[in-house]
């Protein structure tokens, strides 16, 4: 009995080989692996058939072969990346996907993917469905711990683990990004506890009659407006687990949008009025952390600005007779700069103490602009070049001199 080559490829892969030749059959190979959805074979597939078209061996070490031609596989081993990982990442299978497409796409084409693979796996559905939690978890995994959307991994994180995970989460796998990929993640938590504030404290005023409904008022404050209502509600109830406020007043810190400024500066004024025995003592400037956050937050909302920086600069000479920290300095820093203050921002980024090994962690994640953009905003290379001179330092010397130059011939 003859075996029939539509049901048998291998008779028919060895019939095209023998009638039109071995690249159509690689072809033909890779085109049915497609249509059947078995992508790491068409991978396998893909690295055979690019070998054989290079006149590389089918097997073994290339280190002897040809350059250009070892860079030519590379580039068919990238798109063969790119052509099984899309389609895994749209059936769900994360991981498996990712692996392809961690070295061959942009994060950027693999964020916008992982959303609407998120959207599809969050979608209501009855019963339990192992397979898409599976694919969850995984796409927790690579959105958060590997760095392609952290606020993706949060927000999924939140909805299935909570808020205390998700803040550890974010501490362990977001805290040490840049402050622009931080930033979306640190808006989430924000709104997310600024939320549960809201709602909790409105209502507890419902239920004790102090408001009418349980509803949160709209506008940018609306905490303040509710403790307002009822005359700062100086009892000592609690409605927020305390760590967790304290910990996304720190976070928020890295965020620079008004929205997420005004529910930071909401909440700190909700922190302003917990009893002292439940807070934990923060880290200079932030040892009182309701007062200290209010002030950060409300400056940079127009509030008592010049209170906050003589706040600020006074924290920043205190630390720096102590010998305790450059936090201080830093945040001086950091507020000023974002006050539209450069010149001020570079004095006192020239005062802060000098920094004992590793760079501070506002200076690591880019939160701190550097010397040479305080003196480029300032207009005031001089005297940034007066400093390296005493301390010095060339190198900042030098990228002063050339900014210097170019910003000139502008």
């Amino acid at each position: 009995m003859t075996s029939d080559p539509a049901a048998d490829p291998f008779t028919a892969l060895a019939a095209t080989a023998k009638r039109e030749g071995v690249a159509p059959a690689f072809a033909e190979l890779c085109a049915s692996l497609a249509t059947r959805r078995r992508w790491h074979a068409l991978f396998d597939a893909r690295l055979l058939e690019a070998r054989h078209r290079l006149g590389l061996p089918l097997a073994g070490d290339l280190s002897a072969a040809p350059q250009d031609a070892r860079d030519a596989l590379e580039q068919a081993s990238l798109a063969a990346c790119r052509e099984v990982g899309w389609p895994l990442l749209d059936e769900g299978r994360v991981a498996a996907g990712w692996m392809y497409l961690r070295a061959a796409a942009e994060p950027t084409d693999v964020a916008a993917a992982l959303a609407k693979v998120a959207d599809r796996l969050d979608a209501p559905r009855e019963g339990d469905d192992p397979a898409a939690d599976e694919s969850l978890q995984e796409l927790i995994h690579v959105a958060l711990w590997e760095g392609v959307d952290p606020a993706l991994g949060l927000r999924i994180l939140l909805a299935r683990s909570g808020t205390c995970n998700t803040i550890t989460a974010y501490e362990q796998a977001v805290s040490r990004l840049p402050a622009l990929r931080q930033q979306p993640a640190a808006r989430l938590l924000v709104a997310h506890l600024h939320d549960h504030v809201a709602e909790s404290l409105a209502g507890d005023l419902a239920r004790r009659g102090l408001r009418a409904d349980q509803r949160v008022p709209e506008g940018d404050a609306p905490i303040a407006e509710l403790l307002a209502a009822a005359d700062g509600l100086e009892d000592g109830s609690i409605h927020v687990d305390v760590s967790h406020l304290q910990s996304v007043l720190r976070i928020a810190r890295v965020c620079t949008d008004r929205p997420t400024l005004s529910r930071a500066w909401d909440l700190a004024g909700y922190a302003c009025r917990l009893p002292s025995e439940v807070v934990y003592p923060g880290e200079p400037p932030f040892e009182q952390v309701g007062p200290a956050s209010r002030a950060f937050f409300g400056a940079q909302l127009g509030h008592d600005v010049e209170g906050a920086v003589a706040l600020f600069r006074r924290a920043a000479i205190e630390a720096k007779v102590a010998e305790s920290g450059t936090l201080p300095a830093d945040v001086l820093v950091l507020l000023l700069w974002r006050l539209g203050r450069p010149a001020e921002a570079l004095h006192a980024a020239l005062d802060r103490p000098a920094d004992e090994g590793m760079p501070s962690a506002l200076s690591a994640t880019g939160m701190l602009p550097s010397l040479v953009e305080l003196a480029s905003a300032a207009g005031d290379h001089a005297t940034l070049q007066s400093a390296c001179r005493r301390h010095g330092d060339e190198i900042t010397f030098m990228a002063s001199l050339a900014a210097e130059r170019a910003a000139a011939a502008r």
